[in-house]
């Protein structure tokens, strides 16, 4: 019987959040996920690495609620579900999420789109009054630190695939989030674009102390940019490292050859012993 994964990070630092043996099982009996228990450490900056269907996606996606587990949970702060709406609904506020289609309105500029990125505050009604001189502070400087200032009242669908990431990015900011997802945010960019966006990308959170997620297919980008690398292959977690610990078998274990065994999690050695992910105590 395969036993849950489990992998929390060093205990010097506080888990910004985690799950408990998540599952997820798609209409079709196809599963997405399985059980898997991990945690993310706060200010860490983990990529998710594996080839297309691996389970990345769903993964990140668990992480802010917009797909629902099939069983197991998702914590946040000191040991809250956000299968409670109330809790999910902070989680999100703070909550960056970056996408790889960018989910840009075309028509508007690029100061209108980032201003999204503060719906999360206001309830239904308020949405329909103007934005506070506040909030448009927020994200002229959203936009400042991403290099777009002078783009910031072009419509975003006048804009480079690599600047519309920017704008997703700056539109992510605006929330003043604790936590970033990104799901394979430099997909369809080219190789020197998407280079230059995921330091910024990285910069950024290192400067402000946030904890980010990313999904990626890149190995080299892996390598040079993540703390913490959590490799997937058919649903399951079967890696969980440093850059330095990602050998090339394990990289071709990743993307195809030879297979590893369901349940096999593939620990390099001199890797620390990481204790069970704790649910109670954990800093908010």
């Amino acid at each position: 019987m395969n036993q849950p994964f489990q992998a929390v990070p060093a205990a010097t630092t506080g888990t910004a959040l985690c799950t408990e043996a998540l599952e997820v099982t798609y209409p079709g009996g196809v599963r997405a996920l399985q059980r898997t228990s991990c945690a993310f450490g706060e200010g860490e900056f983990t990529v998710l690495l594996g080839s297309s269907g691996a389970g990345k996606s769903t993964l990140l996606r668990c992480l802010n609620g917009l797909v629902r587990p099939s069983a197991g949970r998702v914590i946040v702060g000191g040991g809250d579900d956000i299968a409670d709406r109330r809790i999910l609904r902070r989680h999100r506020q703070q909550t960056g999420m970056v996408f790889q289609q960018h989910h840009l309105i075309g028509r508007l500029s690029v100061l209108a789109n980032v201003l999204m990125g503060r719906l999360g505050y206001h309830a239904s009604l308020r949405t329909l009054l103007p934005w506070s001189r506040q909030e448009k502070e927020l994200a002229l400087a959203a936009i400042d630190r991403v290099g777009l200032i002078d783009q910031v009242l072009k419509r975003a669908d006048q804009l480079s695939g690599g600047q519309q990431q920017r704008v997703g990015m700056a539109r992510a900011l605006v929330q003043a989030p604790r936590i970033l997802l990104a799901d394979e945010p430099v997909a369809s960019l080219d190789p020197a674009t998407a280079e230059r966006l995921l330091a910024l990308m990285h910069d950024i959170c290192k400067s402000d102390g946030l904890t980010a997620v990313v999904s990626l297919h890149q190995v080299d980008f892996a390598r040079r940019f993540a703390d913490r690398i959590l490799g997937l292959s058919g649903g399951a977690v079967i890696f969980d490292g440093t850059p330095a610990q990602l050998s090339d078998d394990v990289v071709a274990r990743l993307y195809g050859t030879p297979s590893t065994p369901r349940g096999e999690t593939v620990r390099p050695t001199g890797l620390l012993h990481f204790p069970d992910c704790q649910t109670e105590g954990v800093p908010s």
